[in-house]
Formats: structure tokens, sequence, C-alpha cells
């Protein structure tokens, strides 16, 4: 078998995983068995990586070959769209193609080549797209965050200002969520709707250059106000406002 051929050909093939639209699978219900039938598709590919690896001599320009491969399809793909707006959007999809499951597939394999795999793909597409500020993550880590119920939009604010994850303003949050918010009418279902579209606005913010400017007027606009009224005890003006902010967070970022 001819390892470098296959994986050659193959790694172009994990972008498509998705069939152009990775927020269709990217939610509570749909991501842990679309991801487990994605990886078993292309597991024949990492393998074929992960015996050439083991196998050449060069291991550093064997995985950099491959990378680039991806790489160099993704900007193929850019480069056919002929309006801005189709090539930002292609760009946010394939951005949550390669966050949410290309590298969580690399490494979830776990062999000797995954994690130096994942570094030169993001190598490559940095290369790419310069002003892509993507990050490697296993699949266990982004799936935790549906049934631990992050705060997605409140922990990337807090982290901004150096908080941890078990800080004030986080455990009172959720304490809001899982005590009033989930007993209100209709509060379960505006659950589910925040942890539909969040993790999108938290990447898509993530790709700004001035992301940390957002965050902070992400708080000071929103999530004080949202605390003081928690600690006022004005819990449905806090609903009101929050619900608010994930509205126009949606409508600004959710897919820019």
């Amino acid at each position: 078998m001819n390892y470098y051929l296959t994986g050659i050909e193959g790694m172009p093939k994990l972008l498509d995983c998705c069939d152009g639209d990775p927020m269709q699978y990217f939610k509570k219900k749909t991501y842990p068995d679309a991801f487990r039938r994605m990886y078993q598709e292309h597991v024949a590919t990492l393998d074929a990586i992960e015996n050439g690896y083991n196998m050449v001599i060069d291991k550093e320009q064997f995985l950099e070959n491959m990378a680039n491969a991806l790489g160099e399809y993704a900007a193929g793909k850019i480069n056919s769209c002929t309006r801005r707006n189709q090539r930002e959007r292609l760009m946010m999809d394939m951005n949550m193609t390669m966050a949410a499951f290309v590298l969580p597939m690399v490494l979830e394999f776990h062999g000797n080549s995954s994690a130096p795999l994942a570094d030169k793909l993001l190598e490559a597409w940095k290369k790419q797209f310069p002003k892509s500020s993507l990050q490697a993550a296993e699949y266990s880590y982004i799936e935790q965050g549906f049934h631990k119920k992050f705060c997605y939009i409140t922990t990337a604010v807090c982290e901004t200002f150096g908080r941890t994850d078990d800080c004030y303003e986080l455990t009172l949050l959720r304490d809001y969520r899982d005590t009033y918010l989930a007993s209100v009418p209709d509060g379960e279902k505006m659950i589910q709707e925040y942890y539909d579209v969040a993790p999108s606005i938290v990447k898509h913010i993530n790709q700004k250059e001035d992301s940390k400017d957002i965050y902070r007027s992400i708080w000071s606009e929103y999530l004080k106000p949202c605390i003081d009224m928690i600690e006022e005890g004005r819990m449905e003006e806090c609903r009101i406002h929050y619900q608010e902010m994930v509205e126009t967070l949606r409508g600004k970022y959710f897919y820019h």
C-alpha cells in the first residue's frame, strides 16, 4: 500500500466531511453521532498517514506535505468563489469544519503522528489564511461543552479578563440558568437555542482582530448588567437582557 499517496489524496477529503454545512452537525443532539460517523469514514486516511510517518526518515516533511495538501485544497476552493460574500461564508464554514471536525478527528486517532499533524495543519492553514486564529481541540473537550453546558460567550468574556472557569461571575450565571431560567415557560427551549448558536458566535468573534475589545463590550453592555440584576433579584429582567444579547450577537457574528 502506498501510504504517502493515500494520505495526500485523503487529506483534502477531510475538509468536505460536512458537505459544506458544518453547523447542521454542530449541535448537542447531532454532534456525537456525526463526529463518530465522519471519523470512521476517514480513519483509513489517518491510518495511512500514521503508517507512513512511522516508516519515513524525514517525518516533519512527510507531515508538512500532508497538511499542505489540505491547505492548498482549501485555498483553491476560496479562490474559485467570484463574490466576496461567498468567499466569506465559505471561509467561515471551512474554519468551523476544521475546528469542530478535522482537527479533532486527527487528534482522536491518538497515533504518533496525530499531535504533530495537527500542528502542521495549523501552520498550513495560517500560511494560506494569515488572518486565521484556528486552535486544535480534542473531540472530548468540544463534546463536553454541550453536556456540561459551558457558558460559551460568558466564558470567552471572562477569559479576556483573566478569570477562571469557576469564577464568581460564571458560577452565578450558571446557577441562574440551571435554577431560574430552566424553570420558566420556554426556558429550556431558550437554553437549547443558546447552545445551538453560541459556539459559532464565539468562534467567529475569536477570528476578529479586535476580539478582546468585542468581549469587553459584551461584558459592559450585557453581562455585568445581568449579574447586577441577578444579585438584586430582578430575574426576569435578566432573562430579557440576556436574550437580547444572544439575538444581537447572532445577528452580528453567527455568520461573520
